[in-house]
């Protein structure tokens, strides 16, 4: 039973909401989310950090640097433990019956419950699978942590919506939510706004755009004050490329289609060997942390979301063959964790793969003498061209990145790579990473 004195806050609450209209009342709440959003994801990452630290010796989410400082059995098991433990939670939630077999596993989520749904989310499947992201990303697992960042943010949005009733709209509720969580994780609020209207909505309809900004806007300050940097990625201003290198990044967009397109595939496929294997959730799990773990004794960078393999190939690169061979590897990383229905998001490892893409193609220009020195903005494109090509938003994703690298400048040029990318992976995969249609399929 819910106590009196919470009862009479919720009527105070409800009262105050009728006396504001429509507009304003939207505003009011998505400050609330934003607020809400920034300080969720804030614990989040202290609680995960605090994790790494006490499993594997990581410190500040840098987890390739404690896979190399491991020996090589615990670095080899480490992942698939972390994966097992999660795979064990979901099932022990479950009231101990029998795993099911992963292809019959439910898998509801923000995106499903504002694209296809009416904002409503399971919240004890979603608070377990946040709690297994937890135990996946702190022991090595190849999946983003921010996915679950996201989640919870959309969770407690959708909390907030369920105590207004019908004095809000659930469904715009969670938007905010998911686009503040987004905001508070990759440090660039307009983008997630966007993300919200091209992927989730499928509008720009300004009744709804204008309370996901505010929210983003809001979660993005908080994040500020509580200590965070504003830019995710620094790097030194780049200068607006000339009319030759303009040529080839429009080339290497081209190109990122059709990367972003075969990545979307792989992803799937590795989803459908799982599936067919009839694995029960802890042991897929466990397989797959292991392909990790044996992957990582060849080269430690395929251990976690590729954060800090990303920042290393905006500023030192390395060779073309180091560069090929990390990339290959964390593909089949990424695969066997994604793959295995482990809990986490492929948002940043779809960055860290157009990252490895676009310093590869830098490398490769350097090498036929086509440039002094490997330039960082190919590896800044290759970000969003994949970005794009992945998730058929063009608009969000050169907005994510210019506002992850404060590389404004570059805004012109990220634009029309990314439509152009966008275009030639939905000529070739119609269907997005999220599983939805383009923009206009999905409806308002």
């Amino acid at each position: 039973m819910m106590d009196p004195h919470w009862r009479k806050a919720l009527r105070i609450l409800h009262a105050g909401f009728a006396m504001l209209e429509p507009p304003w009342h939207d505003l009011f709440v998505a400050a609330v989310v934003g607020t809400a959003s920034a300080l969720a994801v804030s614990g989040f990452k202290l609680a995960l950090f605090t994790l790494e630290t006490l499993l594997v010796g990581a410190h500040g989410g840098h987890l390739v640097e404690a896979a190399r400082s491991l020996p090589p059995v615990p670095r080899a098991i480490a992942p698939a433990t972390g994966a097992l433990a999660a795979g064990l939670l979901l099932w022990l939630a479950e009231c101990g019956h029998p795993p099911a077999p992963i292809s019959k596993t439910k898998s509801g989520d923000y995106i499903e419950a504002v694209a296809i749904g009416n904002g409503h989310l399971d919240m004890r499947r979603g608070f377990l699978k946040v709690a297994a992201s937890m135990l996946v990303v702190s022991t090595g697992g190849a999946v983003g942590r921010e996915g679950a960042m996201v989640l919870l943010a959309a969770m407690l949005a959708s909390i907030l919506g369920r105590l207004l009733g019908h004095a809000s709209d659930l469904r715009l509720v969670v938007s905010c939510g998911a686009a503040a969580g987004l905001a508070a994780a990759y440090h660039a609020p307009l983008a997630s706004a966007v993300f919200v209207a091209e992927i989730l909505l499928g509008s720009l309809a300004l009744a709804q755009l204008g309370p996901v900004v505010v929210a983003a806007a809001v979660a993005f300050g908080v994040s500020i004050v509580l200590g965070e940097s504003a830019v995710l990625l620094p790097l030194p201003l780049i200068a607006m490329p000339n009319t030759a290198q303009v040529m080839l990044i429009l080339a290497l967009s081209l190109l990122g289609g059709m990367f972003g397109a075969g990545l979307t595939c792989w992803l799937r496929a590795a989803r459908s060997v799982f599936e067919r294997s009839n694995l029960t959730q802890p042991l897929a799990f466990a397989i797959g942390g292991l392909v990790v773990g044996i992957l990582s004794l060849w080269r430690p960078e395929v251990w976690g979301n590729g954060y800090s393999s990303i920042q290393q190939q905006l500023t030192a690169p390395g060779e073309a063959t180091v560069i090929t061979l990390v990339l290959l590897l964390k593909l089949i990383a990424i695969g066997a964790s994604a793959g295995s229905g482990a809990p986490g998001g492929v948002f940043t490892p779809t960055l860290f793969t157009g990252a490895a893409v676009g310093a590869l193609a830098a490398a490769t220009l350097a090498g036929l003498g086509l440039s002094s020195t490997p330039e960082p903005v190919y590896a800044v494109v290759g970000m969003a061209v994949l970005l794009a090509a992945t998730t058929h938003a063009p608009v969000m994703s050169a907005l994510m990145i210019f506002e992850m690298t404060g590389q404004y400048t570059l805004l012109p040029l990220l634009l029309p790579a990314c439509v152009l990318a966008t275009v030639v992976s939905r000529q070739l995969v119609p269907v997005s990473i999220y599983g939805l249609k383009g923009p206009g399929d999905m409806g308002s």
